[in-house]
């Protein structure tokens, strides 16, 4: 990578990630639940590993020669949102090792947290005493912080932090309500959003999704609560997926990636309830969401090679 395309290499590339490891936390489960080949899911797990470290040290690259360039992203109302997505990769990918290596997983896991734990403080502190933010500044994007803390009870149980993970599940549903309906008032009585931010409207899904298979992993069961947060990760699906028209003629970016976890997220939760509850409803519905998933990150992984061949990323902003 030259000089330029690394001064201009995005933070919220890691949101690649997120999508990857969501897909190969998907394939895991699904091998498990509907008993399909488990060697998709360990051919992507070195994949998206290897991806992760890649993108890892071009950044720590990135912050050792342009730390300018760093230091504007953290100060920019839109990518300030997509440094957690360092941690939630560590996070996600610590429920991908879980059941190769404890050990390893462990170690990725504590990390993760307590990366996640410090951004999410900074992240709110500039919320709280920002001089220049605006409501149109607001996006889907925002959710981000938010979703890395309800990640943490899913491996967090397994590994034995039940009151950690209570801790950061009950931080990120109550900001999950308070962005969601900021948001939404941002988007029913203001300016839509454009076109480069449009994907990030699937962001929307992950927070009940997530929040579905962190309370069920705190309480062991499908109660009425669980199945609340599942149904609504659900409308949301099908509402954005109605609205497929509007996708599809927006030009490539990074943010397409946006599609990739919250459609993973509700896949591993349609899983999860067929696995529990054993309707048929379920059984259908999981296999079109992977094969959903499954189609979207390999396009997306297409699209962003074809963007990176072409010189189309990693480019100064207007």
């Amino acid at each position: 990578m030259n000089e330029s395309r690394l001064e201009n290499f995005p933070v919220s590339f890691f949101s690649m990630i997120m999508g990857m490891a969501g897909l190969t936390i998907a394939w895991q489960k699904a091998a498990e639940i509907l008993k399909l080949p488990s060697m998709i899911g360990q051919f992507l797990m070195p994949l998206t590993m290897g991806i992760f470290v890649i993108l890892l040290l071009l950044y720590t690259l990135k912050l050792w020669r342009y730390r300018q360039a760093v230091t504007s992203e953290l100060h920019n109302p839109i990518k300030l949102n997509f440094f957690p997505a360092i941690s939630i990769s560590m996070l996600l990918l610590s429920i991908v090792l879980l059941p190769i290596s404890q050990g390893f997983a462990h170690g990725l896991w504590l990390f993760g947290v307590s990366l996640h734990f410090l951004i999410t403080l900074y992240v709110m502190r500039v919320w709280i005493h920002h001089e220049k933010f605006e409501i149109h500044h607001i996006n889907p994007a925002w959710f981000i912080p938010v979703v890395g803390n309800v990640l943490v009870p899913i491996a967090g149980t397994q590994l034995g932090y039940l009151e950690i993970s209570w801790f950061f599940f009950s931080i990120g549903m109550v900001f999950w309500i308070v962005l969601f309906t900021i948001i939404f008032y941002r988007v029913l009585f203001h300016q839509p959003l454009p076109g480069k931010l449009l994907p990030t409207l699937f962001i929307l899904i992950a927070p009940p999704a997530v929040g579905f298979l962190s309370y069920t992993a705190l309480t062991g069961e499908i109660d009425a609560f669980a199945r609340v947060l599942y149904y609504i990760a659900l409308f949301l699906t099908i509402l954005l997926l109605t609205q497929v028209s509007y996708f599809v003629r927006l030009q490539f970016f990074l943010s397409w990636w946006a599609y990739s976890f919250p459609l993973a997220a509700i896949t591993i939760s349609t899983l999860k309830m067929y696995h529990v509850i054993g309707s048929a409803g379920f059984y259908y519905l999981a296999w079109a969401f992977l094969g959903l998933i499954s189609l979207v990150v390999l396009f997306l992984l297409y699209r962003t090679v074809k963007a990176i061949r072409y010189h189309r990323i990693c480019l100064p902003e207007d």
